[in-house]
């Protein structure tokens, strides 16, 4: 699954990282001229918290990440893409279906 975030301005960008969702914000943040204090205030959160999540801190509570995202107008879109299997490798969920429906 990739996740894509979507500034107010059309500009698509991939996340797939905590570190690309930091930069996300970061970017957003100054594109808005605001300090990290004032987003802070914007979210409800320490400014602490904003050095955190632009940093790409892993641990972030998702609620608080989506806050701050609606209050720099950024949209979220989530795309599942199918996965490619290498060639040669080992389909185990096939595997596993085939024993299931096979009669001793």
């Amino acid at each position: 699954m990739v996740i894509s975030a979507n500034v107010d301005i059309g500009d698509i960008m991939r996340v797939r990282t905590p570190a690309d969702l930091g930069a996300v914000i970061r970017d957003r943040r100054k594109q808005l001229k605001l300090d990290q204090a004032a987003l802070a205030k914007r979210i409800g959160v320490s400014r602490y918290w904003v050095i955190m999540i632009e940093r790409g801190h892993a641990r972030a509570e998702l609620a608080l990440v989506l806050r701050a995202l609606d209050a720099l107008n950024i949209q979220l879109d989530a795309t599942i893409t199918e996965t490619k299997r290498r060639p040669g490798a080992v389909d185990i969920d096939a595997i596993l279906a085939k024993a299931k429906t096979a009669k001793p």
